[in-house]
């Protein structure tokens, strides 16, 4: 019996082979199957693509003749080409997609089935880079203030950072976090700092980022960080005046800082109005639209005046028409005598 089965599956292979019996394609990707097939017999057969641990039981997802519908149908696609091939594509891949698929040849009595295991991963991680979420250029290191570094990949999914400390040769975990916060408490002594990025398919190491500390202390130090792609600079003249005064310390966190422009409007608001115009009033289109607004308001106040000027006369005349026709009425009454 079990020759028999061995004899039909050889027979089975002969009319049916896919170049491939194991898929490993990455979430949103895609991947095509290429199978060749005995034309002969199976040219107008139907084909399949379908899902499940037994071939007698898997769900068709979609079919050569177009009729079979799924959720999946519109990311799968079989074409029958005769003679060039049978082709599977997927696209869009999911997590959910992952499981045992069958290549099938619809036949009387018993289908032709070739099985293919389909394995989706998370996007392989890129070298990671690296940048201060505060410029350099400004130097703030100088005066022992907070920079942070920040540890960031431009492919991969479901991406781990960590970051690690290589000191006298040994490689210390710092902390797993995108983000490395320096300051005086962590810098007491030259070292080279890396970040790791990884899932569960890749791992990459970034850069080495150097610390040279010129000053350590417990505050107030100073120290020069060195990484590829950001200016170089150096500390010489603040190790030349180290009992100036230091600008306040940052946190690690991320500040907003005000422009100079946006300060200076914040002064001009507290002067007095006599300042303001004086200041606006000569120039430009602030000069002119300052005329017409005061002309406008003269001009308001002139046609109301020429209006109550106006208006008085015929009032007072009006007063003495009506009290003129109340003596005419009154002389009219006749006394009683008593």
């Amino acid at each position: 019996m079990k020759i028999l089965c061995l004899i039909m599956l050889f027979q089975a292979s002969l009319q049916l082979r896919c170049d491939k019996r194991k898929i490993t394609a990455h979430i949103g990707g895609e991947f095509i199957l290429i199978c060749t097939y005995d034309t002969n017999p199976f040219r107008y057969s139907k084909k399949y693509w379908c899902r499940g641990d037994s071939g007698d039981t898997c769900q068709i997802v979609v079919d050569s003749e177009g009729r079979t519908k799924s959720k999946n149908t519109h990311r799968s696609h079989i074409v029958d080409a005769g003679r060039r091939g049978l082709f599977v594509k997927v696209t869009g891949l999911q997590f959910d997609d992952a499981g045992t698929y069958w290549v099938g040849i619809d036949k009387i009595y018993a289908d032709i089935m070739t099985s293919v295991n389909v394995v989706v991963t998370q996007v392989p991680v890129s070298k990671p880079g690296l940048w201060p979420l505060s410029s350099l250029v400004e130097r703030s290191t100088c005066w022992g203030q907070q920079v942070t570094v920040r540890c960031g990949c431009t492919k991969g999914t479901a991406i781990q950072y960590a970051w690690y400390q290589n000191t006298h040769h040994k490689d210390v975990l710092l902390h797993h976090s995108s983000d490395l916060c320096l300051h005086c408490d962590a810098v007491d002594k030259d070292s080279n700092y890396y970040c790791v990025a990884q899932n569960d398919v890749s791992s990459h190491r970034s850069d080495v980022l150097s610390v040279q500390v010129l000053m350590p202390a417990d505050s107030g130090c100073i120290y020069v960080i060195s990484m590829q792609g950001q200016p170089i600079y150096d500390c010489a003249d603040r190790m030349s005046t180290t009992t100036a005064k230091p600008p306040p310390l940052t946190t690690c966190q991320a500040t907003v800082k005000i422009p100079t422009d946006t300060m200076n409007q914040s002064l001009q608001i507290n002067r007095t109005e006599r300042d303001l115009f004086f200041s606006r009033a000569w120039t430009g289109e602030t000069f002119w639209y300052l005329l017409l607004r005061w002309g406008s308001f003269v001009s308001i106040l002139i046609f109301l005046w020429i209006v109550i000027i106006c208006t008085k006369p015929k009032n007072q005349r009006v007063k003495r028409r009506v009290r003129k026709k109340r003596d005419s009425r009154f002389k009219q009454i006749p006394h009683v005598v008593k």
